[in-house]
C-alpha cells in the first residue's frame, strides 16, 4: 500500500477521535462563555495550562521511547512492561506529593478556597499518565479504531457531564422547582463541574483499558529502563518546552498584566479567541498521532527521505488551506463565542500561523529522532521557551494578550527555521522549500487581499472572498499536476 495513503488513512481515523472529539469539547467554550464571566473562565484556562505541562512531565517521553525500542526485534513486550511500570510508580509518587503539598499549591494558584480543583486535576493527570503507554501500544499495533473508540468515550463522557450539570440541572431547577435536583447538583460548585468531568472521563478510560493490562508481564528491565530514559529525556525537554510555548502565556498573564487592567479577564478573552484556531490545532494533532509511528516504520525504506519531503509539502498546503478558510469565514467562526469576547479576534491570524509553524516544526523533528540526536530537539525547545518567556515579559505588560499572540508566532517561526537548518546538516532530506515558500507567500497575498474587502454585509463579504480560496486550491492542483488524478477519481 502507498505509504502516503496509509499515513493519510490513519491520520483520518485518529482525526475522528481527535478532531471530532476536540471539536465537541471545543463547543463547550461558547457554553462556558455564556455561563461564566471572563474572569471565571480565565481561572479554568489558567489551571488547564498547568495540566498540559504536567501531563508531559508525568509521561516523560516514554511514548516516543516505546515507539523507538519496541520496533527492535523481540523488544516490544519488555519495552512496554518496563515503560508501563515506570509510569505507574512515578504517578503514585506524584499523587503522594500533591496530597502532602495541596495547601501551598492551592494558595499559589489562587484557589485556596477550592483545593478540590487541584485534587481532581491531579487524579485526572494520574489516570492519563498510566494509560499513555497502553494507548501508544494501540497506535504501534495500528489499532486505530480501538484507539479512536476509547478516546471518543472519554470525550463524550466529559461532554455529557458538562451538559448535565451546567445546562440540564440548572434548567430543571428553574422550570421544575418541585423536582429535588439539588440532591445531586450544587449550583455553588460552578466551574468545579468542569474538573469533575475531566476526572470521571479519565477514570473511565482507565477502567476500559484494564483488560489490556493482563498482557503486561510486569517485568522491569533496569538496563532497558536506563536506555529508555537516556533516549527519552531530551524528548521530555522538547515536550515540556513545547507545552510551555503553547501555554505559558495563559500561565503568566495573571502576573504580568497590571491589576487595573483585570488580568484574569484578559486571560479569559485571550483563551476563548485562541480556541478559534481549533481547526488548525486538531489537524496538527491528528497528524502528529499518525506521523510519529509512521516515520519510524518508514526509516529503513530506500525512498523514505523523499516520502518525508512529500509529507511536509502536503502538510503545509493543508495547513495554509485551513488558515485561509478560517480567516475568510471568520464572521461565521466568531459566532461560536459570545460577542463580549469578540474584542480578541485580532489575535486569531497570529495564533493560526503560530500553530502552522509548530506543525511544520514537528514534521521536521524526525531528523533528530531518527539520528539519535534528540539533544538537539531539547536545545531547540529550550530556546523556544526562552524566546516565549522573554517576549511575554516584554510585550504582555504593555500590550496585554496581543503581546502573547506575537510571542506564539515568533517562537514557533524561530524553532521551525533553526530546526530545518540543523536537520539539513545532520540528516539531510530533499524538502521542496522553494515550492513550500511559494505556496506560503501566495496564501499570505490572498489573505492580505481578503483583509481589504470591506463590505458591510457579512454574507456578501464572505462570498466575495470565496474565489480567493479557490484560487489557492486551483494553484496547488495545477502545480502538483493533480488534475489527471482528480479526473480519474471522478470517472470511477
Amino acid at each position: 500500500m502507498n505509504p502516503l495513503k496509509k499515513l493519510a488513512g490513519e491520520t483520518a481515523i485518529y482525526g475522528v477521535s481527535s478532531i471530532v472529539g476536540r471539536f465537541l469539547n471545543w463547543l463547550l467554550v461558547p457554553l462556558y462563555t455564556y455561563i461564566f464571566a471572563p474572569n471565571e473562565y480565565g481561572i479554568v484556562a489558567n489551571l488547564m495550562s498547568y495540566v498540559a505541562i504536567f501531563l508531559v512531565l508525568l509521561t516523560y517521553g516514554m511514548e516516543t521511547g516505546y515507539f523507538r525500542f519496541a520496533n527492535k526485534e523481540g523488544k516490544a513486550d519488555i519495552t512496554f512492561s518496563t515503560g508501563f511500570l515506570s509510569l505507574c510508580l512515578s504517578t503514585i509518587v506524584f499523587w503522594i506529593l500533591i496530597l502532602v503539598f495541596v495547601k501551598p499549591l492551592s494558595d499559589y494558584l489562587s484557589i485556596a478556597d477550592h483545593k478540590e480543583y487541584l485534587l481532581l486535576l491531579a487524579a485526572t493527570l494520574g489516570f492519563d499518565a498510566i494509560t499513555a503507554l497502553p494507548f501508544a501500544k494501540l497506535r504501534l499495533q495500528n489499532k486505530a479504531f480501538r484507539y479512536a473508540g476509547l478516546k471518543l468515550i472519554n470525550i463524550f463522557t466529559n461532554l455529557g457531564i458538562n451538559l448535565f450539570f451546567l445546562v440540564l440541572c440548572p434548567w430543571i431547577n428553574i422550570n421544575f422547582p418541585n423536582i429535588p435536583i439539588e440532591t445531586i447538583w450544587n449550583p455553588h460548585i460552578g466551574v468545579g463541574y468542569i474538573f469533575i468531568a475531566f476526572c470521571v472521563a479519565s477514570l473511565l478510560n482507565f477502567i476500559l483499558l484494564l483488560p489490556d493490562f493482563k498482557f503486561v508481564s510486569f517485568k522491569l528491565d533496569l538496563g532497558l529502563f536506563k536506555e529508555l530514559l537516556s533516549y527519552s529525556w531530551p524528548i521530555l525537554v522538547v515536550s515540556v518546552c513545547g507545552q510551555i510555548n503553547l501555554n505559558l502565556d495563559k500561565m503568566l498573564m495573571p502576573n504580568l498584566i497590571p491589576a487595573k487592567l483585570d488580568p484574569m479577564y484578559q486571560t479569559g478573552i485571550y483563551a476563548a479567541n485562541y480556541k478559534l484556531a481549533v481547526i488548525m490545532t486538531l489537524f496538527i494533532q491528528s497528524f502528529r498521532y499518525a506521523f510519529e509511528p509512521f516515520f519510524f516504520a518508514q526509516a529503513k525504506k530506500e525512498n523514505s527521505k523523499q516520502i518525508y519531503a512529500d509529507v511536509l509539502k502536503y502538510f503545509t498546503v493543508f495547513c495554509l488551506l485551513i488558515f485561509l478558510g478560517v480567516m475568510f469565514y471568520i464572521d461565521i467562526v466568531k459566532l461560536l463565542i459570545k460577542s463580549s469576547y469578540h474584542e480578541g479576534l485580532k489575535i486569531v491570524p497570529y495564533v493560526l500561523l503560530g500553530n502552522l509553524f509548530f506543525g511544520v516544526f514537528f514534521s521536521l523533528s524526525l531528523w533528530y529522532k531518527l539520528s539519535n540526536k534528540t539533544k538537539y530537539g531539547a536545545l531547540l525547545a529550550m530556546s523556544g521557551s526562552i524566546v516565549t518567556i522573554l517576549i511575554n515579559i516584554l510585550l504582555v505588560p504593555k500590550m496585554g494578550y496581543q503581546g502573547a499572540a506575537y510571542a506564539v508566532l515568533i517562537c514557533f517561526a524561530m524553532m521551525m527555521v533553526v530546526s530545518y537548518l540543523l536537520g539539513q546538516k545532520h540528516y539531510p532530506i530533499p524538502y521542496d522549500i522553494k515550492r513550500i515558500l511559494f505556496y506560503f507567500l501566495f496564501a499570505m497575498i490572498l489573505f492580505a487581499i481578503g483583509t481589504q474587502i470591506n463590505i458591510d454585509n457579512q454574507w456578501l463579504r464572505m462570498l466575495v472572498k470565496t474565489p480567493l480560496l479557490f484560487a489557492f486550491i486551483g494553484l496547488v492542483i495545477h502545480k502538483e499536476k493533480l488534475w489527471g488524478k482528480i479526473k480519474s477519481w471522478v470517472n470511477k
